[in-house]
């Protein structure tokens, strides 16, 4: 099993990179505790997407930290890593995409892989829970999962997913009567607004349910589904290369794959999640950190 972490995002929002905050009792990030859950749950690889700015100090960083703990790859995501023949406008500064950042991991990952973000905190119990999904021969066999290519998904409560401080932006799921994916659509300007969860669109404000299942970019994959990631991002830059702001996102990889017959579960987490949006999110994520902590969930420093 391989977790392959997103971490080369510009963090508009936040203003920093929040990659690396510190925001454990020892200055530990959000990387941080999810390498240790991930080593816990039982991964063997680790494969961080960076950018080629920020490579040298995410590999001396993480190596001297886990270097002896878990096998450990780095890969840079840029503008210019686009297939051949495929050109985009030079006033371009926006990277393509959570998609895009996936495919670069392609040649670092051997068989299933877990994707998620590096800045936000997932919560030991789900790391569990999707490793179990792919390592239980008996549930792998009874839903065909080698032969025909299931993936699934950690969906989380969206009423669980905000922040305090502006909006956000969720992929909201749909899903059928026996939890698998049928359509997941990105929402943006996702808030509170008085006692009700709104997202904003060209069209005005619209309701969304407390309770809706929203994918936090936790999935998981397994290893042929690269093919039809990398042929749909050539079938993004056939229609968008050209445009300075569109984006490739892994949820389209989920609905390309649902279109070819391979089944999305969705795996629901009580897991408690949190992120890091906004410099205003700190200070909860300090704290619930700190409490974990006391608790004896986590050691701190987390990596000795």
């Amino acid at each position: 099993m391989t977790l392959v972490i997103l971490a080369a995002g510009m963090a508009s929002r936040f203003g920093s990179l929040k990659q690396i905050e510190g925001l454990g009792p020892s200055g530990e990030t959000i990387i941080d505790y999810s390498i240790y859950d991930a080593i816990h749950a039982g991964f063997s690889k680790i494969v961080l997407v960076i950018r080629e700015a920020t490579h040298d100090h995410f590999a001396k960083t993480f190596t001297e930290k886990y270097g002896n703990k878990i096998k450990l790859e780095f890969v840079d995501q840029e503008l210019h890593k686009i297939p051949n023949g495929f050109e985009y406008l030079p006033e371009r500064e926006k990277p393509w995409g959570t998609g895009h950042a996936v495919l670069m991991a392609k040649d670092a990952v051997e068989g299933p892989f877990v994707v998620i973000n590096g800045d936000d905190f997932y919560g030991r119990e789900a790391f569990e829970d999707i490793v179990k999904y792919f390592r239980m021969d008996d549930r792998r066999d009874a839903m065909h999962c080698v032969s025909t290519g299931n993936f699934c998904m950690v969906g989380y409560a969206l009423n669980k997913t905000l922040s305090d401080f502006g909006t956000v932006s969720r992929g909201v799921c749909e899903l059928d009567e026996n939890q698998r994916l049928k359509s997941i659509t990105e929402r943006i300007s996702i808030q509170r607004v008085n006692d009700k969860i709104e997202y904003s669109d060209e069209t005005g404000a619209h309701e969304l349910p407390e309770d809706s299942k929203v994918s936090m970019n936790f999935w998981g994959f397994q290893k042929q589904h690269f093919d039809v990631l990398e042929q749909g991002f050539k079938d993004f830059l056939n229609e968008r290369s050209k445009e300075l702001k569109s984006e490739y996102y892994i949820p389209t990889l989920a609905s390309l794959l649902m279109q070819k017959g391979a089944p999305c579960d969705v795996l629901s987490s009580n897991a408690q999640w949190f992120g890091i949006t906004y410099k205003e999110d700190v200070a909860e994520a300090k704290q619930r950190l700190a409490e974990l902590t006391e608790k004896g969930i986590y050691p701190t420093p987390i990596w000795k």
